[in-house]
């Protein structure tokens, strides 16, 4: 069973498309939902992937245009409704804030639970550090401050060998030390090998998000080596003074960063409602990046 999901709420760009909604990714890590921004239909979108409303507990915020936010203010309301228990945190810039406690205030509803904003500065930093996964924001190249997300999960503990621990007779209470690396220590003092005991833990996976941005080519040591790369990808290479002004990037863009990154696998997203069809997108970034692929609403990808 996979332990990590990305699930694609909504892929199309700022205006409105009878194909695609508008901004919203939800990674499933370890059953704890994380959001990264909340365009309009982000709630109903959870309810059609069967996404539980009570498992989100962050909402990351890249930057404030309408197609990234203007869905959040139902969806906190229907957290509300729905008898959401303990905290959501959102990590926006303090604009951010002012934005939605204004709506908040204007609507006049309460919350049934706690609601805590973390303010972001436009630049490099660590937003979020647990046990198990840490999120550390990147500053992208837009019209305005916005940021991507690389999620990376903390190295898990290695596995044990039953017969091995049966035949060296290790104690229970040894064996949370043999999956951290400990040799084991028997009474006489003999010293057991933790190679002998364990194999290698299961990989750690990473996940970078890099959406809204022009092509940004400092990124790549950055966010090198991850599983999963999802970036701007809004115009093709009939459109590339286009992207180049309105701070966006073409497929053959994302694809050159995900190349010069190292990444596993590409995902594109953020498309533009001009494109009756991505396949001309995919062709192009796959030219330079066979592994990429189209996002679509209702995907759900296995990161691990």
């Amino acid at each position: 069973m996979s332990t990590c999901t990305l699930n694609i709420l909504g892929c199309g760009s700022a205006k409105p498309s009878v194909r695609h909604n508008q901004s919203c990714t939800v990674l499933n890590f370890r059953e704890a939902l994380y959001m990264i921004d909340c365009g309009e239909g982000a709630q109903q979108q959870m309810q059609r992937k069967g996404l539980k409303f009570s498992r989100l507990r962050h909402i990351f915020l890249t930057h404030l245009h309408g197609d990234h936010i203007l869905g959040l203010p139902g969806l906190l309301q229907t957290l509300s409704l729905n008898g959401h228990c303990g905290r959501v945190t959102i990590h926006t810039f303090r604009e951010g804030i002012r934005f939605i406690d204004r709506i908040r205030a204007f609507f006049g509803y309460e919350l049934g639970y706690e609601l805590e904003y973390d303010v972001m500065e436009p630049e490099r930093g660590v937003v979020l550090d647990t046990d198990a996964l840490s999120v550390e924001a990147l500053p992208l190249n837009h019209r305005v401050d916005c940021v991507g997300y690389i999620f990376k999960e903390k190295p898990r503990m290695r596995h044990l060998i039953p017969d091995m621990l049966d035949f060296h007779k290790v104690p229970v209470a040894w064996r949370r030390r043999l999956q951290a690396g400990e040799d084991f220590v028997k009474e006489d003092g003999t010293v057991i090998p933790n190679a002998w005991l364990t194999r290698d833990p299961t990989p750690s996976v990473s996940y970078a998000h890099l959406c809204d941005t022009a092509y940004k080519p400092s990124l790549a040591p950055l966010v090198h080596g991850v599983d999963l790369m999802l970036h701007d990808a809004t115009y093709g290479d009939d459109r590339a003074p286009q992207a180049a002004e309105r701070g966006h990037s073409t497929a053959r863009q994302a694809a050159m960063l995900a190349r010069e990154a190292g990444a596993k696998q590409l995902l594109l997203t953020h498309f533009s409602s001009a494109y009756k069809t991505e396949e001309p997108l995919l062709t192009q970034a796959r030219e330079l990046f066979p592994a990429s692929i189209l996002a679509n609403e209702g995907m759900r990808l296995r990161l691990d």
